[in-house]
């Protein structure tokens, strides 16, 4: 905010010349006012007379060096230009302010003494947009430790870390670089692995924003070791069928690489690798065994394994009862039919592929034939049990009878 200061004086006289030229004696004045502005800014510098009779009026730097005589100009500097000259009022202006032109600028009035008042030019410099720097990375189970830094600024700037809407309190330091400060706040911070990625900011606050904030904004980038997780295929593994292996990692950083193998044996040669993916094709019980998932960064290893068991096909003959087809006219083969669940059967082109086939009978009619046996053998051990039962209670109701005679 500008402010002026006024400075009276009047041509000294005597009390009887003062009352001889009371009609005709003026005194005079001049007001300089304070001006603060932003470094970059254009400065307005002014001076206000009163009664003005035609003096001379010198304006200069904080270096005494004269900028303006009267409205000619005296110093080479294209920055400075006067840009009104009155009988009330001289006024130029100073673009592309720095702080190196802070300081009194000299409105000088010459008559028969030379007075003079001083506006004074403030150079604010606002922050710029704060930097973060981390002094070592942060590994997981330790502190990181983190400097917000405003490098220039003027007055001071204020700088807060600020994490899910709170503030972190931190050690904060000055410097002073001539005219500017520079303002550092540190923090140190333990940190997991579910910290990593986690946001935090720094805020930079200052009069001349006017109420707003400069603000760098951080992810945390917490190494840890990496994890391994193999994902195993769903149900039960046959022979012909194909497996898809799938190894999860995670890690920061994450590892590049994964290596398969097999514990105490080779993988199989027709197995192919995509990225973390193992893929196996035509499974046989040679593919048996327990495979092993491997990654590793910086900060340590991880492994995973699975165990491959894979189920002979049944054969037609041991998969269920063997039931003879009815004789009809047409010709039929000499082979069982199987019942399968599901409805399939092995391929005589190829005994390890799995095709569909149709069964000659019904399996509603196989179900009955079925349940009528067992109902039969039901019925023959009733029968057995009560013929036992009966025999022995003949012959406990004999048996006295003999013992008498």
């Amino acid at each position: 905010m500008a402010f002026m200061t006024v400075w009276n004086y009047c041509v000294p006289l005597s009390f009887f010349t003062l009352l001889s030229l009371v009609g005709t004696a003026r005194c005079q004045a001049v007001q300089a006012e304070n001006v603060t502005v932003l470094e970059g800014g254009t400065a307005e510098i002014s001076c206000r007379l009163q009664n003005y009779d035609g003096s001379i009026v010198v304006i200069q730097n904080p270096r005494r060096q004269t900028l303006f005589f009267n409205g000619t100009r005296a110093l080479k500097d294209d920055r400075f230009q006067m840009v009104l000259f009155t009988p009330r009022l001289v006024r130029i202006t100073l673009t592309n302010v720095s702080v190196s032109d802070e300081g009194g600028y000299f409105c000088q009035l010459y008559t028969d003494a030379t007075h003079h008042q001083v506006a004074t030019l403030s150079v604010s410099v606002p922050p710029e947009t704060p930097t973060i720097e981390v002094k070592q990375e942060a590994v997981e189970g330790a502190e990181v430790e983190l400097t917000c830094l405003s490098p220039r600024s003027k007055p001071p700037a204020t700088l807060r870390w600020i994490r899910d809407r709170r503030e972190i309190p931190g050690v904060v330091s000055q410097q002073d670089n001539g005219k500017t400060v520079s303002v550092s706040n540190t923090i140190r911070l333990p940190v997991e692995r579910k910290d990593n990625g986690a946001a935090i900011s720094c805020e930079a606050s200052h009069p001349a924003l006017g109420g707003q904030k400069r603000i760098r904004h951080y992810r945390l980038d917490v190494h840890f070791a990496p994890t391994v997780r193999i994902i195993p295929p769903p149900g039960i593994l046959r022979e012909g069928d194909s497996l898809s292996l799938t190894c999860s990692v995670t890690g920061n950083p994450l590892p590049r690489n994964v290596l398969w193998s097999r514990i105490n044996d080779t993988i199989p040669e027709r197995a192919e690798f995509s990225g973390p993916t193992l893929q196996m094709s035509r499974l046989s019980q040679t593919h048996n065994g327990t495979y092993l998932c491997q990654a590793q960064n910086n900060y340590g290893r991880a492994a995973d394994h699975y165990t491959l068991l894979v189920y002979e096909t049944m054969s037609v003959t041991s998969m269920v009862f063997l039931i003879s087809h009815p004789t009809t006219s047409h010709p039929t083969t000499s082979h069982p039919t199987a019942l399968l669940t599901p409805d399939n059967a092995l391929d005589p082109r190829d005994p390890g592929a799995v095709v569909e086939t149709h069964s000659a009978m019904p399996y509603a009619v196989i179900g009955g034939i079925l349940a009528l046996l067992v109902f039969t053998v039901i019925c023959v051990l009733i029968i057995t049990i009560w013929c036992s039962v009966r025999q022995k209670g003949s012959y406990r109701t004999h048996e006295p009878i003999l013992n008498w005679y």
